[in-house]
């Protein structure tokens, strides 16, 4: 049992008079904490959302440094998930921009643009090496799949093994920090299943008719001044609903008696629920129930690995240095692994039109050296690594600033399944306990996928549904071939990175 002061307790709380409706508690304002939090107060249901951080967005939130906002991590927001699209466009109304898509490789000091161009591909890779990597991708499509138990074996059964080492190694190894065979094959599975050579060689020549496949889209919405302005959104509608936020309360303790939540502990004080719908990543919501959670579980949840990042954003004198929303950098001799332009994506983001803003993505893990490394180091990192590239010159650099992300990505390494499945099933002992988004199911979801298992478990709570949660994203959903209605949307101003050549998606 967690050993907890005395607190004051909430009018809401275990200790409320008979017949007062208990909050549903929702643990974490990232995009499924908030979506939960939205959807119940809209209904009229009393709810509390916590969060720790005196930002909402968790992982998806956007940051704002003397007038210039930033992204951690890309979102674009575009679902095969109507009813998620439908609740986007609910919440942001006209400040949903719809923005052109545009992302290049750089891989071996060139720019391959992807969505893949059937001529881009054949010039930058030559014919020697085209046919090497169609020659390797067809021994690969004959042959039979044989053991697949890693993510080097998944993608070289599917591409071939040039492919593999062309276009997956060198990158995924920089952005988990661990060689591929001890990724999952379950990783590659969930994040590229519905692309193989021949659709993408048949997009790169005839275009991706449709939005076939959601890799390839060539337009995504996006708010105005990022993702951030989503999240506050939501939560002003929270308030004006009657629900309650409240910033920089973390969870100190969870207190699990009789198969049931009965009490929240926050440092200020103890909330009683009715429900709780958390977002907590699993090895901290195992951690913070103490006794309830047996040896086993706790150590299954000590097991479960995360991937962290930081990113270092600089402000640049001059024009934007490329017109893409983001490059990915398949280069071994640098440590950045991909690299935003910040007014691609809004230029609204940019206060300064004589400026850029760029952000440079590293991934690293919570305490090793790349993560402590101070802030002013991280910025003449990022200068340097930019000039190495030839993408801008370090003196062009203003200033900078670095945010660093934990628990940003859940490992799927050689055992983390079993791990979760042992945690699961003590969840499943916890009848008013609903799991939800990336880290509250250790699953690599996209905001959609977690703002839907959000939208399942206020219907498990309100409409007495049994979803399970865990079957999010791992069913049909995603791979509808049929597109979003179409929706209305205010068209960004012209500005002159917009004015380059944008990617043709045909």
């Amino acid at each position: 049992m967690i050993e907890t002061p005395e607190q004051p307790v909430s009018p809401n709380s275990s200790h409320a008079g008979e017949g007062v409706e208990r909050p549903t508690v929702v643990l974490g304002g990232g995009p499924a904490g908030l979506t939960a939090g939205y959807l119940l107060a809209k209904q009229g249901r009393p709810v509390i959302v916590l969060e720790a951080e005196d930002q909402l967005g968790g992982i998806a939130k956007t940051v704002e440094r003397d007038g210039y906002r930033f992204d951690l991590g890309g979102h674009r927001f575009f679902t095969k998930a109507k009813e998620v699209d439908a609740l986007w466009h609910e919440i942001m109304r006209e400040e949903f921009l719809r923005r052109p898509r545009m992302s290049r490789i750089y891989w071996n000091g060139k720019f391959l643009h992807y969505p893949l161009r059937g001529a881009d591909v054949i010039k930058k890779l030559g014919p020697v090496e085209l046919t090497r990597s169609m020659f390797s991708y067809l021994r690969a499509a004959l042959k039979r799949k044989g053991e697949e138990k890693t993510l080097e074996q998944w993608v070289s059964n599917r591409f071939g093994k040039r492919l593999f080492e062309l276009f997956f190694k060198s990158y995924t190894e920089k952005v988990w920090g661990v060689p591929t065979s001890e990724i999952r094959a379950e990783w590659a599975a969930q994040r590229i299943k519905n692309l193989n050579f021949f659709s993408a060689a048949k997009a790169a020549f005839f275009g991706n008719k449709n939005d076939e496949h959601t890799s390839l889209i060539g337009e995504f919405n996006y708010p105005r001044y990022g993702p951030g302005q989503m999240w506050e959104t939501m939560a002003d509608d929270i308030r004006a609903l009657g629900g309650e936020i409240r910033l920089e309360t973390p969870v100190t303790g969870v207190r699990v008696e009789g198969g049931r939540v009965v009490e929240i502990h926050t440092p200020g004080e103890t909330f009683g629920p009715g429900q709780v719908i958390s977002s907590l990543p699993l090895r901290s919501i195992v951690g913070l129930s103490g006794e309830s959670a047996d040896g086993e579980v706790v150590e299954a949840a000590r097991g479960l690995r995360y991937r962290d990042f930081l990113t270092v954003a600089l402000v640049l004198e001059g024009e934007d240095p490329f017109p893409d929303n983001w490059i990915y950098i398949h280069e071994p001799n640098v440590q950045v692994a991909r690299i935003q332009n910040f007014r691609s994506w809004s230029p609204w983001m940019v206060p300064d039109s004589s400026r850029a803003c760029v952000g440079l993505e590293y991934f690293c893990f919570a305490g090793d050296e790349l993560w402590n490394t101070s802030d002013d180091d991280l910025v003449k990192l990022g200068a340097a690594e930019l000039e190495k590239l030839g993408l801008a010159r370090a003196e062009q650099v203003v200033f900078g600033f670095a945010v660093r992300v934990p628990k940003a990505y859940p490992m799927y390494d050689p055992d983390y399944a079993e791990r979760v499945d042992a945690i699961r099933s003590w969840l499943e002992g916890i009848d008013n306990l609903q799991q939800v988004g990336r880290n509250g199911l250790h699953r690599y979801n996209n905001s959609d996928h977690s703002m839907l298992t959000a939208m399942r478990a206020v219907e498990n709570i309100t409409a007495g549904t049994a979803h399970d949660l865990w079957a999010v994203n791992a069913e049909s959903v995603y791979h509808e071939t049929d597109t979003p209605d179409e929706q209305p949307y205010v068209k960004a101003p012209e500005t002159a990175s917009m004015k380059q050549p944008l990617a043709s998606e045909t």
